[in-house]
């Protein structure tokens, strides 16, 4: 029996960065036309989202699902491209996927690097340098990495105490930041102590909540590139629980996700935002630690500009960890074949 040629085939390398899920997409790849990865994503966005809706939501993934796939770079400096997708859409950028990314790409060869031990990413967000170091006992025919270390995109403090109105917990003031992603960040006040005191339930179902309140409210718009706008993440925030850590989060993302990794693009935010308050310095390192306790290393590696905003460049580290293959089909006969998320 020959097999069928009309049903989109995606082979697939999964895993997680520090328990939040990466599904690595390496064959099925839909032809994006533009001239940056910015214009890919947009591309992608407007002609291809069912295949991003079919691979991360149920039947076939999860809510907390999170992917991406690999092109060939549009810019010289870099050595591969990047189009993150998750359930809650096709992102500029991705901090723990990008750990998941490089870690998958260089332990399976499927990315040959200019400069052994750095990554250079072109993402719809900009140049993303990772720095990976190599395990102990890894070969050049069966290498492992121990972690990897990204210079992320520029990262800034967007707006700062902005009051909203959110079912449940009333008034909450909040900055909004950006790591690749825009953030609403809560910290501790009246109406919120710790993210401790609340179940992951009540944290999706407020973020849901405070997150369309802010975008009710102010329209977020990257200066340099306006196809990066809105908040689709909300960050909650806590003492932290682990030796080492200087702070807790959940980050909240899509319909009902709770990040189990601390963020990349979250912990980017976060260091942008504390900087900006004078709370950290270049050179510093922030601990940031997940709701299931794992950690990501923040460190401000330096000082920048974003149009008329100060900025800083951050970096995360984190490790990744591969642990399945899948081959995935898309049926059309398959009423569930986009997918779907349960409200």
């Amino acid at each position: 029996m020959s097999a069928r040629t009309d049903i989109p085939v995606f082979d697939c390398i999964d895993g997680h960065t520090c328990g939040n899920p990466v599904r690595l997409v390496v064959s099925g790849h839909p032809p994006l036309q533009g001239v940056t990865q910015s214009e890919r994503r947009q591309h992608f966005m407007a002609e291809f989202d069912a295949i991003r809706t079919g691979l991360m939501y149920e039947p076939r993934g999860h809510a907390q699902m999170s992917g991406a796939f690999l092109y060939p770079s549009t810019r010289p400096d870099c050595d591969v491209a990047v189009l993150y997708i998750e359930t809650s859409g096709c992102l500029p950028m991705c901090g723990h996927g990008t750990i998941g990314v490089v870690t998958f790409a260089i332990e399976r060869g499927l990315v040959t690097p200019q400069t052994p031990g750095l990554m250079r990413l072109d993402t719809p967000a900009g140049r993303v340098d990772a720095h990976y170091t190599l395990a102990p006992g890894s070969t050049p025919l069966a290498p492992r990495v121990a972690h990897v270390r990204l210079i992320n995109v520029p990262s800034f403090l967007y707006a700062q105490d902005v009051a909203v109105q959110v079912p449940g917990l009333g008034e909450l003031v909040v900055d909004i930041a950006y790591g690749g992603n825009f953030y609403p960040i809560v910290e501790t006040q009246a109406a919120f102590r710790d993210m401790a005191d609340f179940t992951p339930g009540q944290l999706v179902t407020l973020g849901r909540a405070l997150r369309d309140a802010v975008n009710e409210q102010i329209t977020c718009i990257h200066p340099l590139d306006d196809s990066i706008r809105g908040v689709r993440h909300v960050q909650w925030t806590g003492a932290p629980r682990q030796p080492g850590s200087h702070g807790r989060n959940a980050v909240l993302y899509g319909h009902s996700a709770l990040d189990r990794s601390p963020c990349g693009t979250g912990t980017s935010a976060r260091l942008a935002q504390r900087w900006a308050r004078g709370l950290l310095q270049p050179g510093d390192e922030y601990v940031h630690e997940s709701i299931i306790g794992s950690q990501f290393v923040g460190r401000i590696e330096a000082l920048t500009q974003v149009g008329a905003l100060p900025a800083i460049v951050p970096s995360i580290q984190g490790w990744a960890v591969i642990t399945g293959t899948s081959r995935i089909t898309l049926d059309p006969r398959d009423p569930f074949v986009h997918g779907f998320e349960l409200g």
